[in-house]
């Protein structure tokens, strides 16, 4: 059982059961409530609240039709093959579906100091991507000009917002400031990170390569 300490809020929760976020964010929060019993709990209280609400709706008309028609749809759509589910993965099930397998089928691009990414969704509104950072190694300090979602996976890292290891979720805005490192104890830290804008980096380098990393 995972000990996640540091969790979605509920404003961000609710925004996800109701489908409000943006599809990169939907990916992360997925991901924390599968290895978050607490978040797992909230978001099946703000589920039935909204289905309470869809009962006091009027209905909608539609064709007398549209069941046949959607089973058609669905019994034409091609199968899929099934995946094997891994024993002792990294990835859980949400994010297992999206990579098509565990980190070992992550196709990792260097960006700097010994870090790898890899980007799995990226529009007008938000990206999404894995970071590999080794153990030990530091982050370039740097701010927000949105909303960061940082999940762990494997590994942990310290910031100035405290520890977080797999499972914790980290929430920055524009107020916040830090520097992550990533715990010096042998195992490389991989997170799932989403963001709505990019960075502000202080150092230069970091911001010379920042097109190039986009982040």
């Amino acid at each position: 059982m995972i000990d996640v300490t540091h969790t979605v809020p509920d404003s961000l929760l609710m925004g996800y059961a109701t489908g409000a976020l943006p599809e990169a964010f939907d990916v992360v929060i997925s991901t924390h409530v599968s290895l978050s019993d607490d978040a797992r709990a909230r978001l099946a209280s703000f589920e039935a609240v909204g289905g309470a609400v869809l009962e006091d709706m009027d209905k909608a008309d539609v064709a007398e039709d549209s069941l046949e028609k959607t089973l058609a749809m669905i019994g034409a759509a091609p199968p899929r093959e099934a995946q094997p589910m891994p024993k002792d993965g990294v990835f859980p099930a949400p994010l297992r579906a999206i990579v098509g397998g565990d980190s070992d089928s992550v196709k990792w691009r260097n960006v700097a100091r010994g870090a790898k990414q890899s980007v799995l969704q990226s529009n007008s509104e938000a990206s999404v991507r894995l970071l590999h950072i080794p153990a030990g190694q530091a982050m370039p300090e740097h701010s927000h000009r949105g909303m960061e979602l940082t999940l762990v996976l494997q590994g942990g890292y310290s910031s100035e917002d405290g520890h977080f290891v797999r499972g914790d979720l980290e929430v920055a805005d524009q107020e916040t400031h830090h520097t992550p490192v990533a715990d010096d104890d042998g195992e490389d830290c991989i997170c799932l990170v989403a963001t709505d804008a990019r960075l502000k980096f202080q150092g230069l380098l970091p911001r010379i390569a920042q097109p190039f990393i986009g982040i």
